[in-house]
């Protein structure tokens, strides 16, 4: 099984981001890229990603999903 299941981190602005503290490479399931969000979306918030996009090889599942906390 190849790592197809990738996240698009997105700032405030609905702009791509990219650089060391996010996770470009795949997970190999949409169960695994999800868990690993729940762990650490705190983390991309505080980093600056306000949303993210899951893909699976070049189609998008869903997104742009907010990291924001709800009102």
């Amino acid at each position: 099984m190849s790592a197809q299941w990738t996240w698009t981190y997105l700032d405030a602005d609905g702009k791509p981001m990219s650089g060391g503290a996010l996770v470009t490479s795949g997970f190999p399931s949409q169960s695994e890229a999800e868990s690993w969000l729940g762990e650490e979306w705190r983390d991309l918030a505080d980093a600056g990603v306000d949303s993210v996009t899951l893909h699976h090889e070049d189609t998008v599942v869903y997104g742009p999903m907010s990291l924001r906390p709800a009102q």
